[in-house]
């Protein structure tokens, strides 16, 4: 047979969901562009293709794809480098490549999807030596060089999600606690330590506007100009009460209307979910994620080995940290942030590597340790 795989296990679940949240998207995308047909049509495209893509990789053996990891790394480090080199600019952001037919992707989503499949390759193979200071530090070599490339562009909040999801793999390895409470003792006093210089303008690494956006998070008033953003989203969420003042509405009060918000198809598509879908339509979203979340790491729980269960462990926490994340800059919990809300926001590369690593996960539950269930 061409695919050996008991179709009973197929997980519709979870592609439900991604397509529910991908049209909550088209909704609120089509709102937010007032009423752009390219825009949506765009993001429907993106949708199919995506689909396409995940249902492709969900019948190829994941075995076989990680069969390729040490290329997919180097396919990772040479596209963020040709980024840096060649990379088209917007303002002092240099983060997007053209291609030939494909035309302009984010290189950084792709590479998360990229980086998952490396390292649960990775710590799978070396399971023995896990704890060894030579298999993590190795690691934390391989990791620090596209995670450097990222930070370049500049490109801090992927940084910051990017070491998260792969934190959160090499937990799932079953690593030893002393080095994780060893890096927390070192992480943890470096973070304070690197705000209390930021506040002295001592950090020359980090831009000016990246430091703002944190420092507006821990003192609004005296950085009001870089919180303005969080503030006018705050307000759009709680405007939209229970059922919210509805898709495109007109109202004069509407805050998107207002033009009060930048990047509300991208960066802040929560708030317009918020105020014109209201508290139900937000719960909607927040429900759908928890439920996507769920399912990949209900299927981790069933790999059939350690790579497999690492691969769903870091799609369900690009997900769920990302989901987090963007949410958390709407409603000002975190640093102004310039993350997409996964299938929902405005960005093709975005939802393409979501549905790309998804396919993955997909094919790890028709894989099951079991046969019989």
């Amino acid at each position: 047979m061409l695919f050996d795989y008991n179709f009973r296990r197929y997980n519709f679940r979870i592609m439900v969901y991604m397509l529910a949240l991908s049209f909550i998207g088209i909704l609120a995308i089509w709102s937010a562009t007032n009423q752009s047909q390219s825009a949506v049509t765009k993001q429907i495209v993106g949708i199919a293709v995506g689909m396409a893509l995940a249902v492709g990789l969900s019948l190829i053996d994941y075995h076989r794809v990680l069969s390729f990891s040490t290329l997919i790394y180097l396919g990772c480090v040479g596209i963020l480098g040709a980024v840096l080199v060649m990379g088209k600019a917007r303002g002092i952001a240099r983060r997007w490549i053209v291609l030939p037919v494909i035309g302009q992707i984010q290189p950084a989503e792709f590479v998360k999807i990229g980086l998952i499949l490396f390292f649960s390759w990775y710590f799978a193979k070396y399971q023995e030596k896990k704890n060894q200071f030579s298999t993590l530090g190795i690691a934390a070599v391989l990791f620090a060089v596209p995670a450097f490339l990222i930070f370049k562009q500049p490109n801090l909040s992927t940084t910051l999600v990017t070491t998260v999801i792969i934190a959160a793999v090499v937990f799932a390895s079953g690593v030893s606690y002393k080095w994780i409470l060893g890096v927390l003792a070192v992480v943890i006093p470096a973070g304070a330590l690197m705000i209390y210089l930021m506040q002295q303008d001592m950090i020359p690494f980090i831009e000016q506007y990246q430091a703002n956006r944190i420092l507006a998070w821990i003192d609004p008033e005296k950085y009001a100009e870089a919180y303005y953003q969080q503030e006018n989203s705050i307000m759009a969420i709680g405007s939209g009460q229970l059922w919210g003042k509805g898709l495109s509405n007109t109202e004069i009060a509407s805050v998107k209307n207002g033009n009060f918000l930048i990047e509300e198809q991208t960066d802040f598509i929560f708030a317009i979910v918020g105020e014109e879908m209201g508290f139900a339509g937000a719960m909607a979203v927040l429900a759908l994620i928890l439920l996507i979340v769920f399912e990949c790491l209900f299927m981790a729980n069933r790999a059939k080995d350690l790579s497999g269960r690492l691969i769903c462990v870091g799609m369900a926490t690009l997900f769920a940290f990302q989901s987090f994340a963007n949410i958390a800059v709407a409603t000002a919990i975190f640093p102004n942030t310039g993350l997409p809300l996964p299938l929902i926001s405005s960005g093709v590369s975005s939802l393409l590597s979501i549905y790309m690593g998804m396919g993955v996960v997909l094919n790890v539950g028709l894989q099951r340790k079991f046969n019989n269930e």
